[in-house]
């Protein structure tokens, strides 16, 4: 018996020295060194005339600020005057994203984009307006631009194609902005 409840008393006890390892580093960085902000916006005018509106705060989870995630808003003007009446377009929305840099200069970007848009319906025979669902997976390339601003670049694919996307049917999504922090 007493062999039996030399190993049991081994195995329980084993798992609390398990804790005494070396600690991980504290991450002494304030709020505002961990936050960044940024964004895009995108302008066209004349017979198509375009506006995109897409602000961004993240926040640097791990010590080293490789990983990030975020919230952002979006709203989006669109008008055609190619066509008689003009095709019009409003749109707006949330996201959230995570970001991981695999390098210095380049990251992975997923982000969950929820866009309320206007979608005709031929039940009631009126347009309406619908929350439409979009997953954005791609990479991107952020620039310094000197203290804590930058410049980036990123390729995105929408990967769950809601019949109602704006990006349906589209290849990669390019775009770009200013980031203050990232």
């Amino acid at each position: 018996m007493r062999p039996t409840s030399l190993l049991l008393l081994i195995l329980l006890t084993g798992p609390l020295t398990a804790q005494d390892g070396p600690r991980t580093k504290r991450d002494l960085r304030s709020l505002s060194d961990r936050l960044y902000f940024g964004g895009g916006i995108g302008l066209s005018f004349g017979t198509v005339t375009a506006v995109q509106v897409d602000p961004l705060v993240g926040y640097k989870v791990d010590p080293g600020g490789k990983f990030s995630v975020g919230l952002g808003g979006s709203y989006w003007y669109y008008q055609d005057n190619r066509y008689t009446p003009p095709i019009n377009f409003t749109g707006y929305g949330y996201r959230t994203f995570t970001r991981y840099r695999v390098l210095e200069q380049v990251f992975l970007h997923a982000e969950f984009l929820h866009l309320n848009v206007e979608r005709y319906s031929v039940i009631e025979d009126r347009i309406k307006r619908i929350w439409v669902p979009h997953l954005l997976v791609g990479a991107g390339y952020v620039q310094p631009m000197g203290g804590r601003s930058s410049i980036y670049f990123q390729i995105l694919f929408e990967v769950l194609q809601d019949p109602n996307s704006v990006y349906r049917n589209q290849g990669p999504i390019i775009s770009g902005g200013v980031g203050i922090g990232f």
